[in-house]
């Protein structure tokens, strides 16, 4: 039998639960033990989304939102804005391997990337034309 709230719909009434609660769930699925469903039956938890909207709000981790939103009815431009988005991140990468590498020769004293290539081409024998 389901329980009724005050105006007779046949739901149940909304629960409100604690900040502490909220927080005390929270860190027992950051320390991944249980899963969400193994959360949600120890502590009587209802709702599809409940623990999750709780861990984005007192989580310590980072958990995505899922909301991509729609594509773009012009495939050229949503072509665009992921090519965008991949040189973005790409240029990220690159800073980050331009940093690593500085780190690396504060540290070891040496140079890894080579300063002059045009000097170490030298030795190598022009081409000719053949006829």
């Amino acid at each position: 039998m389901k329980k009724q709230d005050s105006k007779g719909t046949g739901l149940s009434p909304s629960i409100r639960y604690s900040e502490a609660f909220k927080r005390a769930v929270v860190r027992d699925y950051e320390r991944g033990i249980l899963n969400k469903a193994q959360i949600k039956a120890k502590y009587g938890i209802g709702g599809k989304s409940r623990v999750l909207d709780w861990c984005r709000k007192y989580g310590k981790l980072v958990y995505p939102t899922g909301n991509n939103g729609r594509p773009m009815k012009d495939p050229q431009k949503q072509r665009i804005k992921d090519l965008e988005k991949q040189l973005e991140e790409a240029r990220l990468k690159v800073l980050a391997y331009e940093k690593l590498i500085s780190i690396a020769e504060k540290e070891e004293g040496i140079s890894i990337l080579k300063k002059d290539v045009a000097k170490q081409l030298t030795s190598l024998p022009k081409p000719t034309q053949e006829e």
